[in-house]
Parts: structure tokens; sequence; C-alpha cells
């Protein structure tokens, strides 16, 4: 597979990004929506730390803000790089290791839970709309892609999957507390497509994470070889510094145990 370059990250844009949908003429503008409020909302706050101080997090009614899928998709957005959701195994719970078991990822256990809303049916649950989501290992590297920055792991597909909403529009995914690289925060990708066939593309955003649990986790051994020392903020960072209430995750736990992390999503669908 020929390596792929990897892009500037202070050039990355969520208003500079167009996404070709499935085999149609149509295309999807990653539109600039802020990260705040966009209507009416329900929040309930709440990130547990260590020390058991609560700060941040919020679950709201509102579509969540567009976002870059890049640069590490492997959905068959870029050329020359395999596309996992083509994969039949793509669809697990348990994303800890590749497809087939092997290249476990070290890390502290993190169990993730969305819960996907219809803006476009007032906020019903949507149920049966396929839930993608990646991100990196402890050490801030990516499955799928090699480079002198990421790693050797073309041939690897750890921490990626997805799953189908059930009736209360729920998916919860078993893997771990994300890495951080050089010039972005924390975060876990996510794209949600209509059905299964993982072919029309609803929405694609990115989670944030408390800064003060990250703080915590990137304090363990487990994450010695993370960016930890070259900390970007949620603010400072290029994606979420205009604006991630709405996709801030609410999390609770500790690091000898593991976290859980929960967040609602509004996506559009008819």
């Amino acid at each position: 597979m020929p390596q792929q370059p990897i892009p500037d990250f202070s050039m990355l844009s969520r208003r500079h990004a167009l996404r070709v949908l499935g085999g149609t003429a149509s295309a999807l503008v990653l539109a600039a929506c802020g990260g705040g409020s966009t209507g009416d909302t329900s929040t309930d706050s709440g990130t547990t730390t260590d020390s058991g101080t609560t700060t941040g997090g919020s679950t709201s009614c509102s579509e969540i803000p567009e976002e870059t899928n890049g640069p590490f998709p492997a959905d068959g957005s870029q050329s020359g790089v395999t596309n996992v959701l083509a994969d039949s195994r793509v669809i697990r719970s348990n994303i800890v290791s590749d497809f087939d078991g092997t290249d476990t990822q070290a890390g502290i256990p993190l169990t993730l839970t969305i819960n996907v809303l219809n803006v476009g049916n007032s906020c019903a649950a949507l149920e049966g709309a396929a839930v993608y989501i990646w991100h990196c290992n402890a050490d801030g590297e990516y499955s799928v892609y090699s480079s002198g920055s990421n790693g050797n792991h073309s041939g690897q597909t750890f921490l990626r999957g997805a799953q189908l909403s059930d009736s209360s529009g729920q998916v919860t995914f078993t893997t771990i507390y994300p890495g951080r690289y050089a010039g972005r925060a924390t975060h876990i990708h996510v794209e949600v497509y209509s059905s299964s066939s993982l072919t029309t593309l609803l929405k694609t955003s990115q989670f944030a994470f408390d800064e003060t649990v990250n703080d915590t986790v990137y304090a363990t051994t487990e994450y010695s070889d993370s960016e930890a020392t070259t900390e970007t903020s949620n603010a400072s960072d290029n994606v979420f510094s205009d604006g991630y209430d709405d996709e801030l995750l609410t999390l609770s736990g500790n690091t000898s145990s593991g976290y859980t992390a929960t967040i609602t999503m509004g996506v559009p669908a008819t």
C-alpha cells in the first residue's frame, strides 16, 4: 500500500472539506457549525475525575457540529487507503484489537456510549443507523496508516469499528482512552450512516475530552509515549476552538478501573 502523506494539522479546517457521498453526484460540505447549541437543548453536565471533582460534559438535542474526517479516516474517502467499512468485520462492539483479534492495544479501558437522535424528527431516537468510530492508540498512532510520524500500521485495523443503533438510538463501544499526538487535542472521530450499508453519510464529527481527566490519564505509564508534554487544549485546537459544548464527552471513572464516556449527538435524517 502506498504511504500516505500526513497533512499539516494547522491547515485542517472544517470550513474547507468536501466529501462525495456514495455513488451520487451530491456532495456534503463540511460546514462550520459552532460547537455551542443551535436550538432548544436539555443539558446534563458532569465529568468525574480521580479526585471526585465534577467538571465539563453535556448532552444535547442540538445537531452536533460537522467536522473534518481526516487525516486518518479509512472510510473509503481517501485514495489508496483501505476502506475498512467494506469489511463486514468492522461491525463490532470491542475495537481494542485488529479485526482478526491480533494487535490488542494497551491502555486504560474506556466504555463509550453514544445516543443518536434524529434532529429531523423532533429529536426522536434514531434506530438502525450505523455509527463508525476511530481514534489513535496510547502512543498517538492510528491503524491502517504508515508514516514516519504515525508508525507502521498499514496492515492493522485496531481502534476502528461500527455498530447499528438500537431502538433507543444507542451504541456502546469497548475501547481504550485515546492517546494524543502533536497538533491536536485528545479526540475520537465519528461518522453516522443511515443504515448498515454504510453508504449514505448523515454526519461526520469528533468527540472532545475533559482536559483535567486527560492530565490524569497521561501521567500514567501506559501513556508515556503519548504527546503529553505538547498538549493542545480544546480551546486552541484547530477543530474545537470555535466551540465544543455539543462534542464534549461526559466522563466518569478512574485510571485503575477505567472510564465510561457518554454523549448524545443529534444528526439530520429524514
